[in-house]
């Protein structure tokens, strides 16, 4: 079973075959896809599936703290990969996303002066550049 959906079965989310099929092109490294992509992709494995199936879905599993929406410029990507902190990589070019896990601490490099007096509770941080396919 997928981390995605042993996760959603630990917090008693109703599995119907809908959300079980969002929740599964959901699962894995790497996946940052829209909402577009989710259902096309969701389609192939269970055909009758709506779009508006998929974006209830979608808004669900972000409420619930299980998929992260990823604002890139473009259109809203979902990422999985919600309980392991990381940040991302982003093609300028293409849209290609990857999540990387830098070592250290990501508020050391705010320091308190600079935060005007505000208690940091999250720090996001995207890089951007050009992927090996487009450089």
């Amino acid at each position: 079973m997928s981390d995605l959906l042993e996760r959603l079965r630990g917090r008693g989310w109703r599995m119907t075959s809908q959300r079980r099929v969002v929740a599964e092109v959901l699962d894995g490294d790497h996946v940052h896809l829209t909402a577009d992509e989710v259902h096309a992709r969701a389609a192939r494995l269970l055909p009758e599936i709506s779009r508006a199936t998929v974006y209830n879905a979608l808004g669900e599993l972000v409420s619930l703290g299980e998929v992260v929406e990823v604002s890139t410029g473009r259109a809203k990507r979902y990422d999985p990969n919600a309980h392991h902190p990381h940040q991302h990589l982003v093609c300028s070019n293409c849209g290609l996303i990857r999540d990387v896990h830098p070592a250290g601490d990501a508020l050391a490099g705010l320091p308190a002066e600079g935060r005007f007096g505000f208690t940091v509770s999250e720090v996001e941080i995207t890089y951007r550049g050009l992927c090996p396919a487009c450089a």
